[in-house]
């Protein structure tokens, strides 16, 4: 499927919307839409697959989009969230719990590869043109580690990160360790996967995970202000994002054998982890009214 096929069906998606603004810079906005009644802002398999199906066909259509009779260059890709409080809380919990108790380890394992391989891909879209995470909210799990695979990081002040998988038993398994250590290194980032802690979008700026910070509203502003200082020396600046994808580059391989690990850990929690499994997923419930 080309972009020219694409971009009309990804209109009408239940999962993502798209708009191209080629003035007065050529910038794809992409926001996960919010969730329906009843269901938590997550990545579900239905998101996932509208995310992939898109980064895959920008990818290997060169990073192009049809705007007034033609397709122009997508300079900047930014990913936000259509919810008002929440950016994403990352994996499909309740798809977890039911794959464990029902012993299905082959589903599990189907749904955590193709997590791991949404953020190689909107990673990887960093070769191409300039990636942000636009982040209005909360931001856990998956959900921060899908923000971490972009380019340049930029939340609202009252915006939330966290990994809170450790609390039952698990661990991030889709590029948590490798998006973290791109930041701020292996220990840090191992100690933040190990103490389950809500962090402030201020204090991951003061650490370096967060490139900016703006108030509360102000976050298609602050973003636009950003492409329009960077634009000014995008030569410079693109060559600094590819030498940095050069000596940090995210490996496939590993992350599928992170995946494999989690898989083998999450099917062998035992009572105690899944009851705290099942007070999160009715806290999420609770959390993300639509």
């Amino acid at each position: 499927m080309s972009v020219v096929e694409l971009a009309p069906l990804l209109q009408p998606s239940s999962r993502i919307t798209t708009n191209f603004r080629s003035s007065p810079h050529n910038t794809l906005w992409v926001s996960m839409t919010k969730a329906c009644v009843g269901e938590v802002q997550s990545f579900s398999l239905d998101l996932l697959s509208d995310l992939n199906v898109l980064y895959g066909t920008l990818r290997d259509g060169g990073m192009v989009w049809p705007s007034a009779n033609t397709v122009q260059p997508i300079d900047y890709f930014v990913l936000k969230s259509a919810h008002p409080d929440y950016f994403s809380l990352g994996g499909d919990l309740t798809h977890f719990r039911e794959c464990i108790r029902d012993g299905n380890r082959r589903s599990l394992r189907d749904y955590s590869m193709r997590c791991a391989d949404m953020v190689l891909e909107w990673a990887e879209q960093a070769n191409h043109t300039t990636t942000i995470s636009l982040v209005q909210g909360r931001a856990l799990g998956g959900g921060f580690e899908a923000a971490l695979a972009s380019d340049y990081l930029i939340a609202e002040e009252q915006s939330e990160f966290g990994l809170p998988e450790i609390l039952f038993g698990l661990f991030p398994c889709t590029g948590g360790m490798s998006l973290l250590a791109r930041r701020i290194g292996i220990w840090q980032a191992e100690r933040m996967m190990r103490n389950g802690k809500i962090y402030p979008a201020a204090e991951l700026l003061e650490m370096g995970i967060v490139d900016e910070i703006c108030p509360r509203g102000q976050g298609v502003l602050a973003v636009e202000k950003f492409i329009a200082d960077h634009r000014k020396h995008a030569p410079a600046r693109l060559a600094l994002q590819r030498a940095r994808s050069r000596l940090a580059p995210l490996n496939r391989e590993e992350l599928h054998r992170v995946v494999e690990d989690w898989v083998d850990i999450a099917m062998d929690l035992g009572e105690g982890d899944l009851r705290v499994m099942d007070m999160l997923i009715q806290m999420q419930r609770a959390g993300t009214p639509a």
